[in-house]
């Protein structure tokens, strides 16, 4: 996605943040939507939000990064925090660009990413809008299909073009046949960034007791977090399990909970129009109590 197809003025920018350059686009005004895409081979901002950035910014100041590890940002995720680390990267981005509060909109590494930073800095969270977050339900059981997937694709022989497709098409999308190759081929050329390929952002956790670390459900802060939290989830998602979303409901004061028939991981993707729907809604009933 380039910035000239968004509808409304846009620009970008790089912010010195603790030490890194964090990459970041924006369009439109008014209340800060603060989104944050996945983890996934390749995965950056814009990309992640292509079907929803032109419509938010019509109402929204919409911010959209590359989270540190990924796109245009410098290369480097800590491995045993990187809900934290990723947290701490977007509270340092939102005092440089002088957002008190923002509605964050994240999805998969980037929904954990907000979670982690609502848990934090509540003060800084308006609202909250999580599409099959990390860090839920992951002591469960073992690594879902998708998460063992996306774990491994530097491993063995390293990145290629078809354990990329395989990923897009089987586990994070219900429709496969619906990702263009030219998406996969974006996706595979931003994974190959040899400095990426140095620093992998995300590889597995050795042993238990680290994945215990990452499970949002075992930290008791998260019953008592107030702030208002929308949770959207496929019930076919092969990365994050659906299940987490009633999960999260059941220990948050806050949370509302939409669950998509036939659709996989990438809602805000497959599901676009309803998505942008339900977050426009969302975010704008909270705007009034920021």
């Amino acid at each position: 996605m380039n910035l000239a197809d968004l509808p409304l003025a846009a620009a970008t920018r790089t912010v010195r943040v603790d030490g890194r350059d964090i990459f970041c686009a924006e369009a439109g005004a008014g209340f800060p939507v603060l989104m944050l895409h996945g983890g996934g081979p390749g995965a950056s901002g814009l990309p992640n939000y292509e079907r929803n950035v032109g419509e938010l910014a019509r109402q929204f100041r919409v911010v959209v990064p590359d989270l540190p590890g990924y796109g245009r940002s410098t290369k480097g995720l800590s491995r045993t925090d990187p809900f934290g680390d990723c947290a701490g990267a977007m509270l340092g981005l939102m005092d440089a660009l002088g957002i008190e509060k923002a509605c964050v909109v994240g999805n998969s590494l980037g929904g954990a990413a907000g979670l982690r930073l609502a848990l934090d800095h509540s003060d800084r969270v308006a609202s909250l809008v999580l599409m099959g977050p990390g860090g839920v339900d992951t002591t469960r059981s073992l690594p879902t299909a998708g998460l063992k997937r996306l774990f491994g694709y530097y491993a063995g022989e390293g990145p290629t073009k078809e354990k990329l497709r395989t990923f897009i098409r089987e586990y994070l999308v219900h429709d496969g046949g619906a990702v263009p190759e030219s998406l996969i081929e974006a996706r595979f050329q931003a994974s190959i960034d040899p400095d990426v390929v140095a620093r992998p952002p995300l590889l597995r956790p050795k042993g238990l007791p680290n994945f215990r670390r990452l499970d949002f459900t075992r930290d008791p802060r998260l019953k008592t977090l107030e702030t208002p939290t929308l949770v959207l989830w496929g019930t076919e998602d092969r990365v994050n399990r659906p299940s987490g979303a009633f999960s999260l409901q059941r220990r948050m004061a806050n949370c509302d909970v939409y669950v998509f028939a036939r659709t996989g991981h990438w809602v805000q993707w497959e599901r676009a129009d309803e998505f942008n729907a339900v977050v426009t809604a969302f975010a704008r009933r909270h705007v009034e109590v920021a």
